[in-house]
């Protein structure tokens, strides 16, 4: 009945644990949710005001494709202003999310038999979407002792003649490491000379901690840039992730053409009132509003850090962007399914397991809520790992 394609597909570990913790909650019981990847700030006023504004003067309509002109002229500002990246309009395409901006990627440049390399811990869609391309994921594991990102060797030992792509993120999503310059240079020099696409996820990019600077990708080189193509959006760092605004911006003309071309035939262009909204959110209008939540943000990692580390059993790196934590369990269970599982039906608290980011043996703790719910949340956490080692 059903097509092989859909059948690869697996649902999202992140939203089946988001959607329990809640339909508990709706039956009366005291859940703590730390699954959500959602910051739990409003989206600021200026950004609000410009979508009220678009609704009372009509701009009600559809829009081409990619996105409206001053949409378009405001990311490609952004890009440049920020970035260092320098696009013309019509190598933009603005989506429904980051989310759908990768669907688009890997459904328009993957086929039967290509190879993706993803570095895990990984968001848990990006193998989903290879799979769902008829590609193979080529998962390479990293580990704690490297800040959980790649390195120029394990790269080029991954690459072979069936690969086509390599998904990078930076900030994290669920580790919070950040690559340096230095870092995506050594990457930068694995990659010259070949025919390898990178795919760029840059979500978390202004949410960077404790004097991190952000590097993007494709500024690394020439080469670097005529093979990356960038992925960034709003849902995370302007917290707009209701708003749906998500982009993709690459130096192949022909490639952005066969992407709109594939939106067009399942989406089109994303709601006209959201685009007018975003332009203040890139322009620099919010700017002072994006900084207040990024310090908050930071205060929150600097004191949820030092209390799961202060639990015995359980171990973390401070995260370097983000706001995630992916705490080791390895010393007290080697099943992170069951240790969230329980952790939920008997304290009420709700992360996401290791597993469903191809890594056993963590969970994921989104400090994404105030620090009064961290601090219980932690605590309840304490007296299951406490229960445990009895």
């Amino acid at each position: 009945m059903f097509s092989k394609r859909i059948e690869l597909l697996s649902p999202s570990i992140t939203i089946a644990i988001s959607t329990l913790a809640r339909e508990l909650k709706a039956e009366g019981k005291d859940i703590l949710s730390f699954s959500a990847g959602e910051p739990d700030f409003d989206t600021p006023a200026p950004i609000k005001d410009a979508a009220i504004d678009a609704i009372k003067r009509g701009f009600t309509k559809y829009t081409a494709v990619a996105g409206i002109p001053e949409l378009l002229n405001a990311i490609k500002d952004k890009l440049e202003r920020e970035n260092g990246l320098i696009y013309d309009k019509n190598q933009i395409l603005v989506s429904n999310g980051a989310k759908q901006s990768l669907f688009n990627i890997t459904q328009a440049l993957l086929d039967n038999g290509d190879e993706v390399i993803i570095p895990a811990p990984y968001w848990v869609t990006y193998p989903e979407l290879v799979k769902y391309a008829g590609a193979k994921p080529v998962i390479i594991d990293t580990n704690e002792r490297n800040g959980f990102k790649i390195t120029p060797k394990e790269l080029e030992e991954a690459i072979t003649p069936k690969t086509k792509m390599l998904i990078l993120t930076s900030p994290s999503n669920p580790t919070g490491s950040v690559y340096s310059k230095g870092e995506l240079e050594r990457l930068a020099s694995i990659l010259e000379g070949t025919d390898i696409i990178v795919v760029s996820d840059e979500m978390y990019e202004k949410l960077v901690f404790d004097g991190t600077k952000f590097t993007s990708t494709a500024s690394i080189s020439k080469d670097m840039f005529n093979r990356t193509i960038t992925v960034n959006g709003l849902s995370k760092s302007v917290a707009m992730t209701g708003w749906r605004m998500g982009y993709l911006a690459s130096s192949n003309n022909e490639l952005v053409k066969k992407m709109i071309s594939l939106q067009s035939q399942s989406t089109s262009n994303i709601n006209s009132i959201t685009q007018y909204a975003s332009i203040p959110a890139l322009d620099g209008s919010v700017d002072s509003e994006i900084e207040a939540m990024r310090q908050a943000f930071e205060a929150r990692a600097q004191e949820v850090t030092k209390l799961f580390n202060s639990i015995d059993g359980l171990s973390v790196l401070k995260p370097k962007g983000a706001f995630y934590l992916f705490v080791n369990i390895k010393d007290i269970s080697n099943d992170s399914m069951k240790f969230c599982k329980e952790l939920l039906e008997n304290y009420g608290v709700a992360v996401v397991p290791g597993i469903g980011f191809g890594s056993e043996g963590y969970f994921r703790f989104s400090f994404a809520t105030d620090v009064t719910t961290i601090r219980e949340g932690v605590r309840r956490i304490e007296k299951f790992v406490k229960k445990l080692e009895r």
